[in-house]
């Protein structure tokens, strides 16, 4: 099976007209989406949060913080009222980390590096990204792309731990190759070339109505290719270049009006050289490999399966998932851990297949979070064709069977198929109950279908072991 902080005072962008006379830009609209705001907002602020637990972010109140809190409050403002959803809140915080990146979540929460406050040249610069990352936001880019994925239901569940796979894992471009577990990922940190032309051209109007010229947006990409490195600047590999960026940049000043220009009072100068006074930021593979030494890891995506399988030992031992649930495992089988899932699989069953991760043995456990149903049957339905879709090798198998796990409503379903990894006929038993508040908890069982009798006890242990804590 391919395995695919405490907040600060939010800004809140009313959504009044500002009387600002502008030039006319191009129009822009907003690309279908199937979701509500509201939707962008909590799962966003739930990824957001796990990104402030996970990252090093500079102090809140900070003279850092402090300054990007307010050019961000600036450029929040400036957003058209067409495009600025009273429910959203955003809110600015800099990551100690020394790559050149920055990336916007659904609902407003915008993380800074470090390392691109240190690349840019002036603030115009900066600003120019903050204005771009906070147009994919007020044009719901993210939450857009899931819509274009379909089965909106389960992959609204899956977003926060995509997005966090992606920032935490030190490479938001990786996360359009690894996306989540079974393929559900919805990929918000890689956006399209068409997204990316609308996050341009909003970008410089929203830097206009601020008082920034627009074509400080365009040389900072130029600022950004120039000091990415060999390996290529992390942030444009998350904002691929639609063709005539800068251009088409330009082009779009020339139709703006700049209103009340801002003026350069060394807030700058003195943020850089405050950060020149710090010690060196750690980069994110080594914030990454420093958050692992005492975590889960993730499944590995560069060892082919080896195929030379353990079998489950008799004895367990006991994971807890917070405040969701807890579940028993032999005591051999690895944990591997994506965010929005835990794994487990023996060794010789895992590993990576055309640069993506596998495994052929163990089970998959996890919450969806926004369940789009209260009815199981639904919500059940949705996270299966999210499976489908994500392994399009197998099929169901006959239809659900009723069960219970820890004395809830439990659905049971089978799918098969070939195994693109063993060649073998390989067999997926899908768990679901609902717990509460529009969750659904899903287990999902992977064994070849010629040793599923060699597993039986131990994957019936497993259901058996499910309890939810909420």
């Amino acid at each position: 099976m391919v395995i695919k902080k405490n907040w600060k005072v939010p800004i809140i962008v009313l959504l009044l007209t500002t009387g600002i006379a502008l030039g006319q830009g191009t129009r822009i609209s907003a690309p279908k989406n199937s979701f509500k705001p509201a939707d962008d907002v909590r799962v966003g602020r739930e990824a957001a949060a796990q990104v402030a637990r996970e990252m090093p972010l500079l102090p809140e109140n900070g003279d850092i913080d402090s300054y990007v809190e307010r050019v961000g409050a600036r450029l929040a403002a400036a957003i058209p009222s067409e495009f600025a959803h009273s429910e959203f809140r955003y809110d600015f915080s800099v990551v100690n980390a020394r790559d050149i990146n920055a990336f916007a979540l659904p609902g407003g929460p915008m993380f800074v590096n470090r390392g691109m406050i240190e690349a840019a040249r002036t603030e115009g610069e900066m600003a120019g990204v903050m204005a771009h990352e906070i147009s994919h936001v007020a044009l719901r880019h993210g939450t857009a792309q899931a819509t274009k994925q379909g089965s909106a239901g389960v992959q609204l569940g899956a977003i926060g731990g995509a997005i966090l796979g992606a920032i935490i894992g030190g490479n938001a471009g990786d996360i359009v190759a690894q996306g989540t577990q079974l393929g559900l990922g919805t990929y918000l940190l890689k956006f399209s070339r068409e997204y990316e032309t609308q996050a341009d051209l909003l970008g410089a109007q929203i830097m206009a109505r601020a008082g920034y010229n627009p074509n400080d947006l365009a040389h900072m990409f130029q600022t950004i290719e120039q000091q990415g490195g060999r390996g290529g600047p992390e942030w444009l590999s998350s904002h691929p270049n639609p063709g005539n960026r800068y251009q088409r940049i330009s082009d779009e000043a020339r139709k703006l009006t700049i209103s009340q220009v801002r003026r350069d009072e060394g807030e700058f100068s003195q943020a850089q050289a405050s950060l020149r006074r710090m010690s060196g930021a750690p980069t994110s593979a080594e914030i990454a490999r420093s958050r692992d030494s005492g975590n889960p890891r993730n499944m590995p995506n560069d060892v082919p399966v080896s195929g030379n399988v353990e079998r489950p030992s008799t004895r367990y031992r006991t994971f807890n998932a917070g405040r969701y649930f807890s579940i028993s495992v032999p005591d051999n089988w690895q944990e591997f851990s994506d965010g929005s899932s835990v794994t487990f699989s023996p060794n010789g069953a895992y590993g990576a297949q055309q640069g993506q991760s596998v495994f052929t043995h163990g089970i998959i456990a996890g919450i969806i979070q926004n369940a789009s149903s209260t009815d199981l049957r639904t919500a059940s339905d949705q996270y299966v064709t999210g499976v489908l879709q994500g392994n399009p090798y197998l099929q169901a198998n006959g239809n659900y069977q009723r069960g219970q796990l820890d004395r809830r409503e439990a659905l049971r379903r089978r799918l098969v198929g070939n195994s693109p990894v063993t060649g073998r006929r390989e067999n997926v038993d899908v768990y679901t109950a609902l717990i509460g508040g529009g969750q659904l908890f899903y287990l999902v069982q992977v064994v070849p279908g010629n040793e599923q009798g060699q597993y039986r006890t131990a994957f019936d242990n497993i259901v058996n072991s499910v309890r939810f804590t909420n």
